[in-house]
């Protein structure tokens, strides 16, 4: 079992950027990741349409034989966590709690804004989340066209940047210190974000943090995968065409991607 892939979902090339930390942190271990283009973005979507989809994908690679999953998804973590908690007898590693546990450790002034999707946003998931710190004060604001933009791969220019001011200037106004890409599209987009809240509001990148708690939860379990053992091999696949996936996948994620496989469309 422990040279089993640790399978990673998203509804497109945002959770590359969690895919990256875990390659980093885990050069050892093989990643099956699934993008689930024919139903993203996820983050327009109700909450039970999008738990339809990623259940559906975690089905597919749990029965594959992956040894982890990792919602790579703020909309789908939102949508599905306790669902899945329940539903896999694998070990499951999401993205909201690791962008909270940072955002709590980096405040200075105890005013943490938190931009996602719609669904995200509207599910409250973060606010729960930092329910247990009760003396901060959360400014969430949905950013719905962040991921229109990843999507085709516009990570900067003039109607990039007048959308993020739209956004993050009622943010900025809030007098945040600290800032949450509560969605994993939004790492893309760094420079810009970075531009308009300035160099004082520290921008928290779930992936990372993740990264972390995929280390640990497979200490815990005892699901290491022997470095003595030939390079892993990882799998890219999307439920959509693969060929703009695998386009975006090279430019975001780098040459671990050679060419995304077609996954079919799960549910």
């Amino acid at each position: 079992m422990t040279d089993a892939p640790i399978g990673i979902l998203d509804s497109g090339v945002g959770g590359l950027t969690v895919a990256r930390a875990v390659l980093d942190q885990l050069p050892h271990e093989p990643i099956v990741y699934v993008g689930d283009t024919a139903h993203g973005p996820y983050g327009p979507k109700p909450i039970a349409e999008v738990r339809r989809h990623a259940l559906a994908v975690m089905d597919s690679l749990v029965e594959s034989g992956v040894k982890m999953i990792v919602i790579a998804c703020n909309s789908a973590s939102a949508a599905t966590l306790r669902d899945a908690r329940e539903r896999y007898d694998v070990p499951l590693v999401e993205v909201i709690q690791p962008a909270v546990r940072r955002a709590v450790a980096a405040t200075r002034n105890g005013a943490i804004g938190v931009i996602g999707t719609r669904a995200t946003i509207a599910s409250q998931a973060y606010e729960d989340a930092f329910a247990a710190a009760p003396q901060l004060e959360i400014t969430p604001m949905a950013c719905p066209r962040f991921v229109e933009f990843v999507e085709r791969g516009v990570t900067g220019g003039a109607d990039l940047l007048e959308v993020a001011h739209g956004y993050l200037d009622p943010v900025k106004a809030a007098g945040v210190d600290t800032l949450v890409l509560g969605c994993t599209h939004y790492p893309l987009l760094t420079g810009v974000i970075s531009y308009v809240m300035g160099e004082d509001v520290t921008l928290i990148n779930s992936a990372e943090e993740t990264a972390k708690d995929v280390y640990r939860r497979l200490v815990a379990h005892g699901l290491e995968r022997d470095p003595a053992l030939p390079a892993p091999q990882h799998r890219f696949l999307a439920t959509g065409d693969p060929e703009p996936f695998t386009r975006l996948a090279r430019r975001f994620l780098g040459p671990e991607v050679t060419v995304a496989e077609h996954a079919g469309v799960f549910a």
